[in-house]
Formats: structure tokens, sequence, C-alpha cells
């Protein structure tokens, strides 16, 4: 049966916690998997992208794969070709579909058709690969998962709900901290203080995403008050981190000294997209 990864629930708990502890072994010896050599993937990007399109374009290939990145102006999709056809057509050339679009409904219709692996690069409601990075920096700093906590501060977005769902599956405290305006699915308000208090990593992340250009002075209005700073930082323990999957701007959403300081674990965590992901690629496709 072909396994896809769409918003991350399609892991047990035990697969989730192989994962992460696999993307430390692929940390520590980049080149001792060829899982994918002599196959292809599709990375279909309908979105800009830094982190994601260098992570699986060279994870693909340090696997021993072939990295086949189409952008979505270049394919027919972009001329009324239904998603249906292009997960028919892609699945008898490729070993997988990466997909970083817009809707979910879009990865869902692939996966539906595609029979091959599906991988949600991002969608406007998930982004598991990064949630899964998170994870593994988290394995990584605390030597363990099961009884962290996380505070997440600002817009309750697809990294907010990625965050929730692998999370809690891997048994990491997870506090999700925004204006009632920007809650995520509804849930009840929580202080950025009380999501802080004695939590081991706190979690920032842009306050106008892709698409959001229209809300943008709202945005940043409502999410003033939801800054991760010194003074929200003095609230989590003493070896807690500070977290944010970038683009960051900093003064804005995260401080200067908080992302480029001593507690920053943000580029380790960039940098763990590539071996998450390879960890991944490994599961559903080697």
């Amino acid at each position: 049966m072909t396994r896809h990864f769409l918003t991350g629930a399609e892991l047990t708990k035990d697969e989730l916690n192989r994962l992460v502890e696999r993307a430390l072994e692929l940390k520590r010896d980049r080149l001792a998997s060829r899982a994918l050599e002599g196959r292809s993937v599709a990375l279909v990007f309908e979105k800009p992208s830094t982190r994601t399109r260098a992570s699986f374009d060279v994870g693909v290939h340090e696997l021993g794969g072939h990295p086949l990145v189409l952008r979505g102006d270049e394919l027919q999709i972009a001329r009324g070709e239904s998603l249906r056809d292009l997960a028919l057509v892609l699945s008898r050339m490729v070993h997988a579909i990466g997909v970083r679009t817009g809707p979910h409904e879009a990865v869902e219709e692939l996966a539906r058709h595609a029979g091959v692996p599906v991988v949600n690069m991002l969608t406007r409601e998930h982004h598991p690969c990064q949630a899964l990075a998170d994870l593994v920096t988290l394995r990584e700093r605390f030597g363990r998962l099961d009884g962290l906590r996380l505070a997440y501060v600002g817009d309750g977005n697809n990294v907010a709900r990625s965050l929730v769902i692998l999370g809690e599956l891997a048994g990491v405290d997870v506090a999700v901290s925004s204006p009632p305006e920007l809650s995520l699915d509804g849930r009840p308000a929580v202080s950025p203080e009380n999501a802080a208090s004695g939590a081991h990593a706190l979690y920032a992340d842009v306050w106008v995403s892709m698409g959001d250009e229209d809300d943008t002075e709202l945005k940043r209005e409502l999410l003033t008050p939801y800054r991760l700073d010194e003074a929200l930082m003095a609230h989590a323990r003493d070896d807690a981190i500070a977290l944010h999957c970038l683009p960051a701007h900093p003064g804005e959403e995260i401080s200067e000294g908080l992302l480029y300081g001593e507690r920053s674990a943000v580029f380790d965590q960039a940098e763990n997209r590539l071996h998450a992901q390879k960890a991944l690629l490994e599961l559903l496709v080697g």
C-alpha cells in the first residue's frame, strides 16, 4: 500500500521516534544511505522556497536519487491540467512526489490518484516536514522528546498546527499562544507568558506569511504583544532554546539577540530539514 506524508498524523508514535533517531544518524554520516539509488523524486514548487527546495534537492541527491525540480508555472497545471492527471503521469515516471503549494486539498487530490508516495512540502494548512525537523532539533538538544514543553507564540498557522500534531504524537507538550482573532482551530487563549512558563523551547514564525500580504498592518497590530524576545524567554527554563522556521524578520516576531545569540537553535533547525527529510524518504520510498 502506498504511504503518503500529508499532515504527519499518518505516522505512529514508534515510527516518528525512529524517524527522529534515523535523522540524527544521517546527520552524523550524511552519505551513509543510498536508499534512492537509481530512483527519481519529483519536487513540485508552486510557492517560492529556500530551505525546502535546498534540503529536498540535496537530500534526494545524497540518498543516491535524482531530484526533478518542477515549478508550477512550468507545468501544464498552470494551463488547466488537472491534479489527477499530473498524479497519474508522474506516478509512471518517478518514485515519489513532493509538493509545495497553497490549498491543502491539492496534496490530498494528488495523493488520491498517485501510485507513489506524496509528501507535503508545505500547504496553507500544514507544514509537517518543518515540524519533523523541529522534533529532531529538540531531541538533539535535550536528549529526549517525551515530557518536553514547547511554546509556540504567534499566528495560529500551518506551522503551529503541524507542531501540535507531531509534537503531541512524540509526547511533547505543545502550548500555542495566539491572539483570539488568529487562534489555531479555536483553541482557548493563552498568554505568551503562561505558554512560555517552564518551556524547553520558545518558537516564533513570521507575522505575515506568503499570501497574507493584504492583512499586513492588521496582523502586525494583533501580533505585536506576541514577540519572542529576551523578556519572554525569561519565563522559560534556564536552558530553553529559541526556535524559528525562517525566513525571519529580526526586531519583528523575534529579537535579533535571540535569533543570533547563544540560545538560538534556529540554524540547527534549518539544517535538520535535510536530515529529517532524508529519513522520511527512506521510510516512504527506500
